[in-house]
């Protein structure tokens, strides 16, 4: 347990409880007044069962607060190691945190994270901190009886109060100076009771609203790194699916620009081949027939030349056709880099507003520990005003 303040309870609850004891003469000997005596020991057995059981739900929350840093720092620390999300590890795996109530919250987690879960992946997402939250510190260390402990602790005080000065009035009787002079002194004991119990009760109540808020402080910034840790390391993105789509499909992409250059090629040599060798053997054709035959295949060898010249032209089409892919290659490739270098700012820009967004929190709590310890101020000048009119 690396949060142990509450100790220093019990060392104010001794120390009050042996001022008290000499004060009323324990160790002395020489006591005055059993009624005194009883009724401040009465009180402060009171507030000592208070402490132990406040002593136990600190216990159990410093457990579960240990849990909590403890799984923090192993998850940075295989994160590290691995330098990628760690979901793939913490999908399945149990007893995570060593602890009952983190494990069984983060296992009904895990149940319906495997809701979202398709073939094609994470079809959505939600927040470990539905499930491991402020509610569920609060509930482990017992925030619905320890925030009612500092008003107890005045209450007693007061009600001791009043006790010691029935006491004093029950004893005081005369009609006259010289019966009200023998009284003095059981209305003193009275009223030393009423002040004693005033005084260590306000005391304890100051003392244990200051450890309660510091422990309660701790537990809830411990659970803010934690959950700072896990969506750094471990939640899983359904965004990182559509970015692994796009890039496969760029790739793709590519592969086809490289294989229609391919075949362009194929096609470009090819066809010059057939332009040059038709060429020769229409010539040759031409030739023999015009021999043979006369001025009227002369025609039929224009004709067939511009047949060669349509073919010439296709191959040129094809070289243009080429050129296009070509450039459509190039474009997808500045499209895949441009893609690359969002994705990179964005997961830049994604960090920087996790650390605004912590800044922010801790401003946050700084500014309501003031605010609370403020109005408590006013509340306690309030009362002691009260009480002086």
């Amino acid at each position: 347990m690396k949060n142990k303040i509450y100790f220093i309870l019990f060392l104010f609850y001794f120390l009050v409880l042996g001022f008290i004891l000499h004060l009323n003469g324990v160790f002395s000997g020489e006591i005055t007044s059993y009624a005194n005596l009883f009724i401040n020991v009465g009180c402060l057995l009171v507030i000592g069962v208070l402490f132990l059981i406040s002593a136990v739900s600190f216990t159990k929350l410093a457990r579960c607060v240990d849990a909590l840093s403890d799984t923090s720092y192993s998850i940075y620390k295989r994160y590290q190691e691995t330098g990628k999300n760690l979901w793939g590890e913490y999908r399945d795996k149990k007893n995570v945190f060593g602890h009952p109530d983190l494990d069984d919250a983060f296992v009904r987690y895990q149940k319906r994270m495997r809701g979202y879960t398709t073939k094609r992946g994470l079809s959505g997402t939600c927040d470990l901190e539905e499930y491991i939250n402020e509610d569920l510190l609060d509930q482990i260390g017992s925030s619905h009886f320890n925030s009612n402990i500092s008003g107890t602790m005045t209450g007693l005080g007061i009600l001791g109060t009043f006790v010691g000065l029935s006491l004093g009035l029950g004893a005081f009787s005369g009609n006259d100076i010289f019966t009200i002079s023998d009284n003095v002194g059981p209305l003193l004991d009275g009223m030393k009771v009423a002040f004693h119990t005033s005084v260590y009760g306000i005391f304890f109540s100051l003392v244990f609203n200051f450890v309660y808020r510091s422990i309660m402080a701790y537990s809830y910034r411990e659970l803010s790194e934690f959950h700072s840790c896990y969506r750094e390391c471990v939640m899983p993105s359904t965004g990182a699916n559509s970015d692994d789509n796009t890039k496969a499909m760029l790739v793709y992409q590519a592969n086809m620009a490289n294989s229609m250059k391919s075949i362009l090629d194929l096609l470009k040599g090819t066809a010059a081949e057939q332009s040059a060798g038709m060429e020769r053997i229409l010539k040759e054709f031409v030739r023999q027939l015009s021999d043979t035959m006369g001025s009227d295949f002369e025609k039929l060898g224009k004709s067939l030349n511009e047949a060669c010249d349509a073919q010439a032209v296709y191959s040129r089409n094809y070289q243009s056709m080429e050129n296009t892919t070509r450039e459509l290659l190039e474009a997808s490739r500045g499209l895949m880099e441009t893609l690359d270098h969002t994705m990179t700012r964005q997961e830049r820009f994604s960090k920087e507003l996790k650390n605004q967004q912590e800044m922010l929190s801790r401003a946050c709590d700084t500014l309501n520990e003031d605010i609370s310890n403020q109005l408590y101020t006013f509340n306690q000048m309030r009362d002691l005003y009260e009480k002086e009119s």
